[in-house]
C-alpha cells in the first residue's frame, strides 16, 4: 500500500489499481481498504476502465489516526487523495461512507460525479444518544459489545449477530469497532441534510438501493433535495450489495457524458 498525509499530518493508506479517470472509494461503518462492497473487490471490478483508489479511512487498516475526531478531517482526507490522484475525480461511497463522499462534494473538493450506495439516513435509530452508547462501550473496553450495538441497530437479526461472533471475521470488527463513532457522527441525527445545505453538490449523483423500502424512502428524500441526481434500485440486493451487480451500475454513470 502506499501512503498520502493529510492537512493534519495523519498518514492515509491506500491501495491502487486499474488505468483510466480516477476513482475514489469510500467506505461505510466497519470498512476498510478490503471491503467488498467499497474497497478492492469492488475495485476489481472497475479497473477496465477507472484508476481506482481504494483507503483505509483514519483510525482503520493501514491509516493513522489524530485525535480529536471531526468530520472536517475526513473531508480532508479525501482532499488529499484527489490531489494525488491528478487534482479531480470521480467519488462512490458505501453507506455511512457515501454520507462522509456527499460531504466532501458539499465542501467543494474536485469531486467530478458521486455516485451513494443506500446513505443511511434514516433518522431515528441514529442520533445523540446511540453515539453516547458507542463512546461508553469503546472507552470502556467493550468492543465486541459495540458492534452487537452496530449490527443491532442496523437491523441485523439476534441469530446472525451470534453466528458472526463465532467466524474469523470477528476480531477484524473489533479491531475497527472505535471508528463506529466516526461513523456515527458523519451520520449525525441520520436524516436528510437540508435543501439549503445540498444546493452546492450540482454535480451529476447516483443514489443507489437495494430492495429494502425503508433504504429508498431515505433515497428518493435525498434525490428530492439534490439538484443533480437521480435514484436507481438494483433488484435482488440488500445492504450487501453484490460488488458484481454493482460494479457495471457504477461503471456506466462515471462514463456518461
Amino acid at each position: 500500500m502506499e501512503h498520502v498525509t493529510s492537512k493534519d499530518g495523519t498518514a492515509i493508506a491506500y491501495e491502487k489499481v486499474g488505468q483510466g479517470p480516477p476513482l475514489i472509494l469510500v467506505g461505510g461503518a466497519l470498512n476498510d481498504h478490503t471491503a467488498p462492497a467499497a474497497g478492492l473487490p469492488l475495485a476489481k471490478h472497475l479497473v477496465p476502465n477507472f484508476t481506482v483508489y481504494s483507503y483505509d479511512r483514519r483510525g482503520r487498516g493501514g491509516s493513522g489516526d489524530t485525535p480529536p475526531y471531526a468530520v472536517g478531517r475526513e473531508v480532508e482526507d479525501i482532499a488529499a487523495l484527489i490531489q494525488t490522484a491528478g487534482g479531480a475525480a470521480y467519488a462512490y461511497g458505501m453507506s455511512s461512507g457515501g454520507a462522509l463522499a456527499l460531504e466532501a462534494a458539499r465542501s467543494g473538493l474536485s469531486v467530478k460525479k458521486l455516485a451513494m450506495y443506500e446513505p443511511p439516513f434514516v433518522g431515528a435509530v441514529q442520533g445523540d444518544e446511540y453515539k453516547t452508547q458507542l463512546e461508553t462501550l469503546i472507552t470502556a473496553g467493550r468492543r465486541s459489545e459495540a458492534v452487537k450495538l452496530f449490527l443491532q441497530t442496523i437491523g441485523v437479526p439476534g441469530f446472525f449477530r451470534g453466528v458472526l461472533r463465532l467466524t474469523p471475521m470477528w476480531p477484524k470488527l473489533k479491531r475497527l469497532a472505535p471508528t463506529l463513532v466516526y461513523d456515527a457522527i458523519v451520520m449525525g441525527d441520520g436524516e436528510v441534510p437540508s435543501t439549503a445545505q445540498l444546493a452546492a453538490v450540482s454535480i451529476p449523483t447516483l443514489v443507489l438501493t437495494g430492495e429494502t423500502e425503508r433504504m429508498q424512502e431515505a433515497a428518493r428524500a435525498l434525490v428530492s433535495s439534490l439538484p443533480n441526481a437521480r435514484h436507481q434500485v438494483l433488484e435482488g440486493q440488500t445492504h450487501n450489495v453484490k460488488a458484481s451487480v454493482l460494479a457495471p451500475v457504477l461503471s456506466a454513470f462515471f462514463s456518461e457524458a
